[in-house]
């Protein structure tokens, strides 16, 4: 089979498509043809060592794993001995170590789920790790009810377009945060409110928020919370920071700032499971949620796809045809 490989930390020109062996297929396994695949901002993390915090679980001096990739869709090729509730042909999606390759191997008790009917592989491939994130941020870390005021900055990105379909599925009054270009877009998945960031500072802005997913870091935390309500909550999804720890120093000084009072700063990792698919699954099938998909890329342009996605620019997700 083919895979996406790389032995040495760097830029997207590290990444090669080589042959392989098929992955080993135990008794509790499930051979997946892969269909297609999503990059997502982790995997140029790993492939590039940095923040340097990440070669504490990828490797010190080079990566530990050479596959790269987590989310996918396609087919049950074979299955273990042990396994019954799937069979060859069955389609599905969710998470696996190394997924930009022709072929994955996977536990069967593992983040894997069939594949929502009428979805695309592409648009399967989309949901894993950026609509988990949302989901778990908004619901379960961020407690969003009906009647909440959330506010997404970086509406438009991965994360962004499914946290704004996700908010508005909890009942929430969701402003989404984004460039001229994409107004429309974030307007069209849901968002009540859209604010262009080029015209508009919403720190400096009248309306207060129950919760703000922040996937952008592009604000003071001081004038962030401004504009949280007196028991609002504050989450940071990202934002840059030193080559050692990355954002980490803005998170450990938020945590202190937001110490007293009402507010919270919460940071999480959101793990994509059986149970987050399966609500994810159900949120696509009554069509809560659609995913957004910016540019699709074949296999053997991979390094181009992280590159694209490194520039932080791109309108949704970018997705890998196997």
């Amino acid at each position: 089979m083919k895979a996406i490989r790389f032995y040495a930390y760097g830029p997207p020109s590290v990444l090669t498509l080589q042959d392989t062996g098929l992955p080993a297929v135990g008794d509790d396994d499930v051979l997946v043809r892969v269909r297609s695949a999503a990059v997502n901002a982790g995997d140029w993390h790993f492939m590039r060592g940095a923040p340097y915090i990440f070669r504490a679980v990828a490797g010190l001096t080079r990566p530990k794993a050479n596959g790269l990739g987590a989310d996918f869709a396609g087919h049950v090729e074979a299955v273990g001995a042990n396994v019954t509730e799937l069979q060859p042909g069955d389609e599905l999606f969710g998470c696996a170590e190394g997924a930009l390759a022709e072929y994955v191997s996977v536990r069967q008790d593992a983040a894997v789920l069939r594949k929502p009917a009428g979805l695309t592989f592409e648009q399967a491939a989309a949901v894993p790790t950026a609509a988990v994130t949302a989901l778990v941020g908004l619901r379960d870390v961020g407690r969003v009810r009906p009647g909440h005021r959330v506010l997404v900055n970086g509406a438009a990105g991965g994360v962004g377009t499914f946290a704004v379909q996700i908010a508005k599925a909890l009942g929430a009054e969701v402003t989404g945060v984004c460039s001229t270009g994409n107004v429309e877009m974030v307007r069209s998945i849901g968002a009540d409110h859209v604010l262009d960031y080029t015209k508009e500072d919403f720190t400096r802005g009248p309306r207060r928020y129950d919760l703000i997913l922040d996937n952008v870091g592009n604000h003071p935390l001081s004038a962030c919370r401004r504009v949280l309500t007196t028991r609002g909550t504050f989450i940071p999804n990202s934002g840059s920071g030193g080559r050692w720890a990355g954002p980490m120093n803005r998170i450990i000084g938020g945590k202190l700032m937001f110490l007293f009072g009402g507010q919270r700063l919460v940071n999480y990792v959101a793990r994509p499971s059986k149970d987050t698919l399966a609500a994810l699954h159900d949120l696509l099938h009554d069509k809560k949620i659609t995913p957004v998909i910016d540019r699709t890329y074949p296999l053997s342009e991979t390094p181009e796809a992280i590159r694209y996605l490194e520039e932080g620019h791109a309108r949704g997700k970018v997705v890998i045809s196997v």
